[in-house]
């Protein structure tokens, strides 16, 4: 019996070894004032793990393991690098992730020195992907695509002719905001009658919503955070500030009518989040989103459905090379044509998504409605 005992587990080890072990990165803010959104992804990504794995995969011949290395960089950009170090020093496959532009972009420099692909769920800036390297790529558009949309929704849709504009001053919340203001300009019709900053920690807007207020706008666009828009509108019903608020995919989420406070009325916050599908690709999300639930007990955020597909196209790169070395499955990434939960996978030369949607929301009773998908 003993005997027996030693063959079966000489027998799993030789198993154990000739299976490799791919590892695959998820980098988010897990912790902070946005953590909510990178636990989405990160579940998101963990959804793909396991389904990968279900099918016993094979790659090059060989047996592989798919593994999360879930990592936290809190949304700081020293925190993110820090992690950027630590996940090359750990030889890991791919990169999926990081959530924030002003994180991204720092740990996207370490990742393409060390030769290792990044796919980003969440991060809009155009700087990203403007910096020649190889090695970044996103699967949803980017702030030009989504902040001029805005820009050309607000006036043509709502109306507005007086805006004011605020940023946290976040890679992320001045990108969108610039873009916005040129979607205003190509439009036309609109005026900006006051730009103002903040950061992305702040609570206290009294100062500025009040000089703000002054200019008499009928819309508010901010580029920035849940954290920070929820209370902004707080403090803009207590001040009599009754404009709409219009934002990113950072104040795309139910999060923003608890953070308010109460004080978010039906349709007074429009915003947009990069990607969407049309009809056609509705029936996938929606099973993706029930997936979801059963699995986490809880309703997707915004992007895990776009975590799942940066780990699902990179184990498609890797099947199409035959390898898991980022070396020999980069040129394969690079040239994917991918058909994931949220539409077809496929990059431009800069590694931009093409063709991106973008999905314009509002909220009735505190709870996101869909008004359009566009491109």
């Amino acid at each position: 019996m003993k005997k027996l005992t030693a063959v079966v587990a000489l027998t799993v080890a030789n198993v154990a070894s000739a299976q490799e072990v791919v590892k695959i990165a998820h980098v988010g803010a897990t912790t902070g004032p946005v953590a909510y959104f990178g636990k989405d992804t990160e579940n998101g990504a963990r959804m793909a793990i396991e389904a990968l794995n279900a099918r016993n995969p094979v790659i090059g011949g060989k047996k592989v393991r798919f593994e999360l290395v879930a990592e936290d960089d809190a949304g700081d950009p020293k925190q993110a690098t820090a992690v950027a170090h630590r996940l090359v020093d750990a030889k890991v496959n791919a990169i999926v992730g990081h959530q924030t532009s002003g994180t991204t972009i720092p740990a996207s420099k370490i990742y393409y020195s060390a030769g290792i692909p990044q796919i980003s769920h969440s991060s809009t800036s155009p700087k990203y992907t403007q910096q020649g390297f190889n090695t970044t790529f996103r699967v949803v558009s980017n702030d030009m695509q989504l902040g001029r949309a805005l820009g050309r929704y607000a006036v043509k849709e709502m109306g507005a002719r007086r805006i004011a504009v605020v940023d946290d001053r976040t890679a992320y919340g001045q990108g969108l905001a610039t873009e916005f203001v040129k979607g205003l300009k190509q439009q036309g019709g609109a005026t900006v009658v006051a730009k103002e900053f903040t950061h992305d920690k702040a609570t206290d807007f009294t100062a500025i919503l009040t000089k703000i207020r002054a200019t008499k706008p009928d819309l508010i666009f901010f580029g920035g955070m849940n954290a920070v828009a929820g209370p902004m509108l707080r403090q803009m019903k207590q001040l009599g500030l009754n404009a709409k608020m219009m934002g990113g995919d950072g104040i795309c989420s139910d999060e923003i009518a608890k953070l308010s406070g109460g004080a978010m009325a039906d349709g007074q916050v429009v915003c947009a989040e990069a990607g969407g599908v049309e009809a056609a690709g509705k029936p996938a999300l929606d099973k993706f989103r029930a997936d979801y639930k059963k699995r986490f007990g809880i309703d997707v955020q915004i992007n895990a459905p776009y975590a799942y597909d940066a780990v699902m196209t990179f184990a498609d790169a890797m099947t199409k090379a035959g390898s898991t070395a980022p070396a020999k499955y980069l040129p394969e990434l690079a040239k994917i044509r991918y058909k994931g939960v949220t539409g077809p996978v496929a990059f431009d030369q800069h590694g931009d998504i093409r063709d991106g949607t973008l999905t314009l929301y509002t909220f009735k009773s505190g709870h996101r409605t869909m008004l359009a998908v566009t491109k």
